[in-house]
């Protein structure tokens, strides 16, 4: 079979995700489909990555042979972590199709990323830098569970936008409640992501978060990542 779509969707259900395939020109429709209807008795599908690829049908196949020990039953549904999956498919020769906003390097490294922040143990932790351009003091609390990051109400995030902010970072920047000295006024999800991620948004600039976002002790949470590998 010729070019094809493989896209990778989570849902409703922690950990339940889908790898499928459609036709180029059916890409939009099958994502409203089921986001909207849902599939094999689960909903609430979010389109996560999608590539448009040759010998797609091929191509899934392979996926889902790879993946068969976490398949539930006779479905296109799998018990896996969606980054494992997003970090090899993102590998593969052909056109990003969704996110449009990220590089293909951009969508490896935070699946990558992701994957190691699964690493940091639930709980809370510091983050302090001084920000030359707005020539503060930047202080944030983030509570962590199973990879998943909340910045917490009362953080004082950086006000000036410096080099390496992603685009996917500015778009939450502009949904955030600060004052105009950059407090946080609510307590804000981030969803799952890697505490440099999450380091930029309240920096607002690049940052190195493994070393900057520090445990209750003070230490790094690299310490973490470290003791894995």
């Amino acid at each position: 079979m010729g070019k094809g779509i493989i896209y990778i969707m989570t849902s409703i259900v922690p950990g339940l995700i889908k790898i499928g395939k459609t036709n180029s020109n059916n890409f939009e429709q099958r994502m409203y489909n089921l986001e909207h209807n849902g599939y094999s008795n689960v909903t609430g599908f979010k389109r996560v990555f999608a590539i448009e690829v040759d010998n797609y049908d091929e191509k899934e196949k392979m996926l889902h042979n790879i993946f068969e020990k976490s398949r539930v039953a006779d479905t296109e549904l799998f018990a896996l972590d969606v980054n494992l999956v997003t970090e090899l498919l993102s590998s593969f020769a052909g056109t990003i199709i969704f996110p449009k906003t990220e590089t293909r390097e951009e969508i490896f490294d935070t699946a990558t990323e992701n994957i190691k922040s699964k690493l940091i143990p639930n709980g809370r932790y510091k983050f302090e830098k001084k920000k030359k351009s707005d020539n503060k003091i930047v202080k944030a609390t983030a509570e962590v569970k199973n990879g998943n990051w909340k910045l917490l109400k009362g953080s004082v995030l950086g006000i000036s936008e410096d080099a390496g902010v992603s685009q996917k970072a500015k778009s939450i920047r502009e949904k955030l409640p600060l004052d105009n000295n950059g407090k946080l006024l609510e307590d804000v999800e981030l969803g799952e992501c890697s505490p440099s991620f999450v380091g930029s948004v309240v920096l607002n600039q690049s940052n190195d978060g493994w070393t900057d976002w520090k445990n209750k002790t003070g230490q790094p949470i690299d310490i973490y990542r470290n003791t894995a590998e």
